[in-house]
């Protein structure tokens, strides 16, 4: 690890690890450090880092990784954040760039994509005959056969494999905690993007020479089409935040518990509170994963419209960057929690998937709409933070700021609009957009040479974006 990437901060309460490069550290607010310092006040912590996209979040900045002992842990719906199990898929589409380089098609596929995928707030997906209680139960394995394209071929089926879990495994008694309405919502929203910074993305590739290698294990080219969808468990993972913190909240308030941020809860991982928020915390990872297969089932259905018949879209990878559960490091188990962190496992590690044992896995990196976003792989360097690194641009400005100072007019450069390589977007007014504008974000090409420099991990190839889809 190059010391210019790491900083060890002492705080009252203990120490956090921060990996960024000078810039990026110098420029971090104050308030990072005090919501550190209130996080090291829970009990029996082992460690505590940051990425280098780490900025404010409720109770816990997002980019962090915490973790606790098995034995003695505990578990933070504050550190697993209220969009539980939020993340990234990305599909390798048969299409190359070149295909779309007329701006006309790539609109015609965007409006093909609106047809599959809702975009209105309170949209409806196309997926009423999937039970939820099978979703949240048994994950992708929950759905009817139908919806798993690659079913029918199993020699090269990737649906089930190339993703960072298939299910979790959850009983079904925590469950029975919420109201009917909360089932319906959630049922409704199956297949849909949601809203803020979640969206999906066609993409064209550029692999750097010192990877082609793993990037042509990975079935990745030059001038590649892929897809990149980042959405996570909609109303049902806000429902668990929102049921397991107000009881934790009660709990810690009977029990004495609590830091100087009355925003950040926990629990014992042996409390009965501690053991219901996991459960139903895995029901929503289950919905997470299940939610960016169907967004992707749709855009397939889309893709086929414009294509044909031929148009194919294999899973490369699906991860997670909002959750917590228990890994094991160096023989012995822990639970660790990634609030906007991305786990990035080397070669050979034993946890990654069997497609990708000999590789380490595909660790997918979004950028900020208009700029660039990464595939990479993790290093053996990264244990050192647990195997965390960043989980995107990171925001530098509130929206609020942002639609108070950035222009419709710098957005519209951004997105190279009224030019031959315009990055076509669904929304017909930038000006509703302007919060979601790269100029509300952290530059992605530093935050990726930071966690490159820190020995966490390595590109594999770059992203360019073609046309980005934003829900309401």
């Amino acid at each position: 690890m190059l010391h210019n990437y790491y900083q060890q901060v002492k705080l009252p309460s203990g120490q956090v690890h921060v990996y960024a490069g000078p810039e990026l550290f110098a420029a971090l607010d104050y308030k990072v450090f005090e919501l550190a310092n209130n996080n090291l006040q829970i009990p029996n912590q082992v460690y505590m880092g940051y990425t280098p996209d780490v900025h404010v979040g409720v109770g816990t900045c997002i980019g962090t990784t915490a973790v606790w002992n098995m034995e003695d842990g505990y578990v933070s719906p504050s550190i697993v954040g209220s969009d539980i199990g939020c993340g990234m898929r990305v599909h390798l589409t048969n299409l190359h760039k070149d295909e779309l380089k007329d701006v006309k098609l790539r609109r015609k596929l965007v409006k093909a994509i609106e047809k599959y995928l809702p975009m209105e707030e309170h949209g409806r997906g196309h997926f009423s005959d999937i039970r939820l209680e099978h979703v949240v139960k048994k994950g992708l394995h929950g759905l009817p056969k139908k919806y798993i394209p690659d079913a029918y071929t199993p020699r090269k089926a990737t649906s089930l494999t190339h993703v960072e879990s298939s299910k979790f495994y959850v009983e079904g008694g925590a469950l029975d905690l919420f109201p009917e309405r909360v089932w319906h919502r959630s049922h409704r929203q199956l297949g849909t993007l949601g809203g803020g910074n979640h969206f999906a993305e066609i993409q064209a590739i550029e692999i750097p020479e010192e990877n082609r290698e793993i990037a042509e294990a990975w079935g990745l080219k030059d001038g590649q089409v892929v897809i990149m969808i980042h959405s996570g468990s909609r109303a049902w993972g806000g429902s668990v935040s929102q049921y397991c913190s107000s009881n934790m909240t009660k709990m810690m308030k009977a029990e004495g518990l609590g830091t100087a941020d009355p925003k950040l809860v926990f629990a014992p991982l042996a409390h009965q509170l501690g053991k219901d928020y996991v459960e139903l915390m895995y029901s929503a990872l289950n919905y997470a994963v299940v939610n960016r297969h169907l967004i992707a089932y749709a855009i397939r259905e889309a893709g086929k419209d414009v294509f044909g018949s031929k148009f194919e879209m294999s899973t490369l990878y699906d991860l997670m960057h909002n959750y917590a559960w228990e890994e094991e490091h160096d023989g012995h188990s822990y639970f660790v929690h990634r609030k906007g962190a991305t786990r990035a496992l080397p070669a050979q590690h034993p946890d990654n998937p069997e497609p990708y044992k000999e590789t380490g896995h595909p660790a997918l990196i979004p950028g900020s709409m208009g700029s660039s976003s990464y595939i990479m792989v993790g290093k053996p360097g990264g244990r050192d933070n647990y195997h965390s690194i960043c989980h995107g641009a990171g925001r530098i400005r509130s929206r609020s700021a942002s639609k108070r100072l950035i222009t419709v007019e710098e957005f519209a450069a951004s997105m190279r609009v009224g030019m031959e390589d315009e990055i076509v977007l669904n929304q017909r007014s930038l000006e509703s957009m302007v919060d979601e504008s790269p100029q509300a974000y952290k530059d992605v090409d530093q935050i990726i040479e930071s966690v490159v420099g820190a020995g966490l991990a390595e590109v594999v190839a770059k992203c360019k974006p073609l046309a980005t889809i934003k829900g309401a």
